[in-house]
């Protein structure tokens, strides 16, 4: 049985959301600093990546309406191959600066899809 496209939606504003806790209060240096925070952060992205890909896969025209998709999935696939060269401000500029635009427009496509 397929899944609704709406979960993969939904499953990347819960990451977002998460990702969000988890650096709320923390500034770049400290992100630097704490491995478990990294490491829970770039899972999330991981996650987040993911449905984005299998929402391409399921529901074309619904993943193009997010905006940059092919980017999410492409960081998402550094995350997990390219591991070594992650640094970690390279994931607190896209945790601070890109995941809120992202959360928006997800949010906005959930409460439309209903």
């Amino acid at each position: 049985m397929a899944r609704d496209p709406r979960a993969y939606l939904w499953d990347v504003r819960e990451a977002g959301q998460d990702i969000q806790s988890f650096v709320q209060g923390m500034d770049a240096a400290t992100f630097a600093d704490n491995a478990l925070v990294q490491a829970a952060v770039e899972r999330k992205f991981e996650v987040i990546g993911e449905a984005l890909n299998q929402l391409s896969k399921a529901d074309q025209v619904l993943a193009a309406r997010v905006p940059d998709v092919a980017h999410i999935v492409a960081f998402r696939n550094q995350l997990i191959h390219g591991y070594a060269a992650i640094r970690p401000e390279t994931v607190w500029q896209i945790a601070r600066t890109a995941l809120p635009g992202l959360l928006a427009a997800v949010q906005a496509l959930l409460q439309e899809q209903g």
